[in-house]
């Protein structure tokens, strides 16, 4: 009879694309995974994988079977929090994805209180500045700063994001401030290029949206909101950053916020779970802690 547990180190082993990730995910030996999976290739008499020295891949039996060892997996994984649940208890796995400055400055001060008052539920923090995919990368939610374009997942607005124009003091000094957009144009500016385009935008006083975008070699691209703050700091060019980013450094006066007159348009700090899939009272009630632990307006505006 073919053994659950083995499902679900094949599982662990298809989404991290590795023996040893998988064994660390699920708390278990290399060899202990190993012998599960070939077990489970003996049980269904072929080949799920294909092992190289350098990669792991899916064979075309191991993607068909994949996609039903996923909603097992799954169906596991409802059915024990719905039973613990059901006794007011929330225990068991909660993976999540966030970008990297957000985890390191807000997210993990704001985890570890709801951590330690709900032990049972075992949290993997991964952060990334990368867009990830969440239902193939085995996460039950993002965490994101700004818009949400897969139309596949559901978002709840944790907190506001709202963004300025920053430039270091010795910059403003050296080229003067810009006081439009016309005038923003030609400076130099830092850009955020993990979104796919690489460009700023804002609402003018009548709502309509203005876009700055980048130019030739009026540009620096950086895909990290420590680096691009630091950038600013530097004196190498104007950037749009959050105030969760670059308040202390206007506080200290490191950075000055650039007035053009128009605002950059709205952003919130986002919890993303797949739609259609009924979302587990963990992860409502991680929301619910991370929405009052931020606070409205969130503490870092103030």
């Amino acid at each position: 009879m073919m053994k659950l547990d083995a499902i679900l180190c094949f599982v662990a082993i298809a989404e991290s694309g590795s023996i040893s990730e998988a064994a660390r995910r699920l708390r278990l030996s290399k060899s202990v995974v190993s012998e599960r999976l070939a077990d489970l290739e003996v049980e269904l008499g072929t080949v799920l994988l294909h092992r190289t020295t350098r990669k792991l891949t899916l064979t075309e039996d191991g993607e068909a079977f994949l996609t039903r060892a996923n909603r097992i997996a799954r169906e596991v994984s409802d059915a024990t929090s719905d039973i613990a649940e059901r006794r007011g208890m929330l225990i068991g796995p909660l993976r999540i994805s966030a970008p990297v400055t957000f985890g390191r400055l807000h997210l993990g001060p704001a985890l570890y209180p709801f951590l330690a008052k709900y032990p049972q539920i075992e949290m993997t923090l991964d952060l990334d500045d990368r867009r990830v995919d969440v239902s193939s990368g085995g996460y039950d939610a993002v965490i994101r700063n700004g818009p949400i374009p897969d139309s596949r997942l559901m978002a709840w607005r944790l907190a506001p994001s709202r963004r300025v124009l920053v430039a270091a003091p010795d910059y403003v000094q050296r080229n003067g401030a810009p006081a439009t957009l016309e005038e923003l144009d030609g400076h130099r500016g830092i850009f955020y290029t993990n979104r796919g385009v690489a460009d700023w935008r804002f609402t003018n006083v009548e709502g309509a949206r203005e876009t700055i975008v980048v130019r030739g070699r009026l540009a620096l691209g950086l895909n990290n909101g420590d680096m691009i703050r630091d950038a600013a700091i530097a004196g190498l060019g104007i950037a749009l950053l959050p105030m969760f980013i670059a308040g202390p450094a206007i506080r200290e006066g490191a950075l000055k916020v650039v007035d053009i007159g128009v605002r950059p348009e709205d952003e919130f700090i986002y919890m993303a779970h797949p739609d259609g899939r009924n979302p587990s009272a963990k992860l409502r009630a991680l929301a619910e802690h991370l929405r009052a632990a931020f606070g409205t307006p969130p503490y870092w505006e103030l």
